[in-house]
């Protein structure tokens, strides 16, 4: 992994990109409101490409996934904001559409595109020869995911969607019972799983690893949010 990857990036700004041994991750913002995060993963043998969260503003995330076209699209969760171009970029390229089976529904009635696979966990997603854990994560919704890709050449790097930031866990709208659903969640699928150089890409805003985050999960949980 060598590069001068920050993955801050602001809606209107340019992608800033990571190159990995076998994948290449394009992190982008978009929609100046909600400043949501979009991932372009382009396997570096085949080409393939696969998108996380088709968030917003398919004339930025089109132009990114150029010609090489798309094999899927995977959104993290039901929420608004993570899917608003999810229609125009199907249509655009054919891509498969993957999520948490929880959330496939609504996901399908918020934008009227079919879930074409519906994922927990254990499941994989294929970008070219990668492959993405998929990792469900309930609390923020019911059927949140995280993807998380082992690098053989380095850290994993994990896609967390809203359920982990830089900070804290994900938004439970002042619902004691899914928080402690998420908190726990997030604790023994990640924290206990994987090791502190992880880095992870959330949903908004900018990147973290699990060592710096780590020495914070008790007062996560003690304060509730």
């Amino acid at each position: 992994m060598t590069d001068n990857y920050t993955g801050n990036v602001k809606p209107g700004g340019p992608a800033d990109v990571r190159t990995l041994g076998g994948l290449t991750i394009t992190k982008v913002a978009v929609d100046e409101q909600m400043s949501n995060n979009a991932y372009l993963l382009r396997c570096c043998d085949t080409g393939d490409q696969v998108l996380v969260d088709a968030a917003a503003e398919p004339t930025t995330l089109l132009p990114l996934v150029g010609d090489a076209g798309l094999t899927a699209v995977v959104t993290t969760h039901q929420h608004w904001d993570h899917h608003r171009a999810l229609a125009d970029v199907v249509a655009a390229t054919g891509a498969q559409v993957v999520a948490g089976e929880p959330d496939a529904d609504a996901i399908t009635e918020q934008t009227g595109v079919p879930v074409d696979r519906r994922v927990t966990d254990g499941d994989t997603v294929a970008v070219g020869s990668c492959e993405l854990e998929v990792i469900r994560v309930t609390g923020h919704t019911p059927g949140s995911i995280c993807l998380l890709y082992r690098d053989p050449d380095g850290p994993p790097h994990l896609f967390t969607g809203d359920s982990l930031f830089p900070g804290g866990v994900g938004n439970t709208f002042g619902d004691n019972d899914a928080f402690a659903t998420l908190i726990d969640d997030v604790e023994t699928k990640i924290f206990d799983a994987l090791p502190d150089d992880t880095w992870f890409y959330p949903g908004h805003g900018d990147d973290s690893t699990l060592g710096a985050e780590r020495p914070h999960l008790a007062e996560w949980r003690a304060r509730g949010w």
